[in-house]
């Protein structure tokens, strides 16, 4: 199996443009934003909600990365920037994270794999389906779902970066393994941040 490396999704990686304005004016130009689109969306068109999706298809993470970056992860804007994170991970790199995902689902005895709900057996359509899904699902549905959703999507594929890296262990590959709990770690950490995200959106404290 040719092993590549596929893209860590990290915000630091993406700094918010030099010369912006206050801090604090940023901030609240971040939350302002995130509260807009989603009100903007909820209850529009289709062809409204697609575009909301695909934000980020034409002109890469940057426009994101500008507004809702540097914010704290429990926060309505570090919540949409880490769903869209997710999504350019998985459409990315489909082969490479149905892979780890399915090696996830076989070796995660949790709830995980039915809370994240990609079809199964769970193939580069698949799973591409699934980060479009549920982006869908945050902005036409329950966000705090979406949410949750995506923090399960996120320890499964923790789960399956591990297994991976057990495999590369035994091969000696300590570069792939290196790489792959590191991977796992940035997973797990962003399926905990999400998860307290929803627990506040239910709570009517995301903002």
């Amino acid at each position: 199996m040719n092993f590549h490396r596929p893209a860590l999704f990290e915000g630091h990686e993406f700094a918010v443009f030099e010369g912006a304005a206050d801090p604090a004016e940023v901030s609240a130009l971040a939350h302002e934003t995130a509260s807009l689109l989603l009100a903007h969306v909820k209850n529009a068109p289709a062809e409204v909600v697609d575009r909301a999706i695909e934000l980020t298809d034409e002109n890469g993470l940057d426009i994101a990365a500008e507004l809702w970056s540097k914010t704290s992860a429990h926060s309505l804007p570090g919540s949409l920037w880490r769903l869209y994170l997710v999504r350019a991970y998985i459409r990315q790199q489909p082969e490479y994270t149905s892979d780890v995902y399915t090696r996830g689902v076989a070796s995660l005895a949790t709830a995980d794999a039915v809370i994240a709900g990609a079809a199964t057996p769970t193939g580069p359509e698949e799973i591409r389906a699934l980060a479009d899904q549920i982006l869908r699902g945050a902005f036409e549905g329950d966000f705090g779902l979406a949410l949750d959703r995506t923090a399960s999507f996120c320890r499964v594929s923790a789960a399956g970066c591990l297994k991976l890296a057990d495999e590369y262990e035994a091969l000696a590959q300590k570069d792939r393994v290196d790489f792959l709990t590191t991977q796992a770690a940035t997973l797990a950490k962003t399926a905990t941040e999400l998860t307290h995200c929803a627990r506040l959106w239910r709570a009517g404290s995301l903002t």
